[in-house]
């Protein structure tokens, strides 16, 4: 019983491990198409975001400092994002797409010479007395700091979109940029605040990969979260808790297929590397048919190109 329940705690408190990432980078999305822009570049924005997490800490040894600075790498390239999209009106679709080929690029380039180094990665916490609980100690009370703070966030976002006035203004611009600049506010300054949200928080999952979830760099080592991510916002309805709730199913899944061969069960290998990825596009497929919640939930000018003089 004893070796089923850490079993079980070794499961639970991997999931968690594994939805965080996913947490951060699609909270940043969800902002940022709140206020009308759709940003396809988050998994390049997250890989730049890890190997200048890992460069910073494998150089200075401060994984707090490589956080920061997985932060703002992951809001120069939103602000790249920003300018061709909001300043130049560029096509956000393939702004987003060109963003992410280049920070794959980027990122591979900048960490070649780290490939392969590892990290002793960021400690647990260990609360005493609640920590040894059997089973809800570990999973409560034994995880890494940025799981909270990825709990934190989105809890801070919910109030912020919901209860601020700001979060009211940002939704007014998603909804309709026009009537939002009639009235005075500014469309483009709002939409820059959300990208840079985004990028900082697509840097901060990055971060999360490279410093914890596998200690070392390496290329590409995103392996599409950042394309789970986005999907991970149109399953929550762009709403901030039922993304925390997708995050840690979607993480459920990618932890199975590391358990279930574990378990005996006779299913190749690269079948299970497909599951979470295979149940992106079956998520997908089941939320296009119900077109009337999409439309409901769905920011009006979410993609739109936004004409201040007209």
């Amino acid at each position: 019983m004893e070796m089923d329940l850490g079993t079980t705690a070794a499961i639970a408190t991997a999931m968690a491990r594994a939805a965080t990432p996913l947490a951060l980078a699609a909270v940043g999305e969800l902002v940022s198409e709140k206020s009308g822009v759709l940003n396809l570049g988050v998994e390049g924005m997250m890989l730049v975001g890890a190997v200048s997490a890992f460069a910073v800490t494998a150089t200075t040894g401060n994984p707090v400092l490589g956080m920061v600075v997985a932060m703002a790498a992951g809001m120069l390239m939103a602000l790249l994002f920003g300018f061709l999209t909001l300043g130049l009106l560029a096509n956000q679709v393939a702004t987003g797409l060109a963003l992410t080929i280049f920070g794959v690029g980027l990122s591979a380039f900048v960490g070649k010479g780290f490939v392969g180094t590892p990290l002793p990665g960021l400690p647990s916490l260990d609360i005493p007395f609640l920590s040894d609980i059997p089973l809800i100690g570990p999973v409560f009370f034994g995880q890494d700091p940025l799981v909270y703070v990825s709990v934190a966030i989105i809890a801070a976002v919910s109030w912020f979109l919901n209860r601020t006035r700001g979060g009211l203004i940002l939704r007014a611009v998603g909804e309709n940029h026009d009537a939002a600049h009639a009235i005075g506010h500014g469309v483009i300054a709002t939409r820059y605040r959300a990208v840079l949200f985004g990028g900082a928080m697509s840097g901060l999952a990055g971060a999360y990969l490279s410093l914890v979830y596998t200690p070392m760099w390496i290329e590409n080592m995103s392996a599409g979260r950042g394309w789970i991510a986005l999907a991970l916002v149109v399953f929550a309805t762009w709403k901030p808790w039922r993304l925390l709730l997708g995050a840690y199913l979607f993480g459920g899944v990618t932890i199975a297929q590391l358990h279930v061969q574990g378990l005996g069960v006779n299913i190749p290998s690269q079948l299970m590397s497909m599951l979470p990825y295979l149940a992106t596009i079956l998520v997908l497929v089941l939320i296009s048919r119900d077109a009337t919640r999409i439309r409901l939930n769905a920011p009006a000018c979410i993609g739109k190109v936004f004409h201040p003089e007209r």
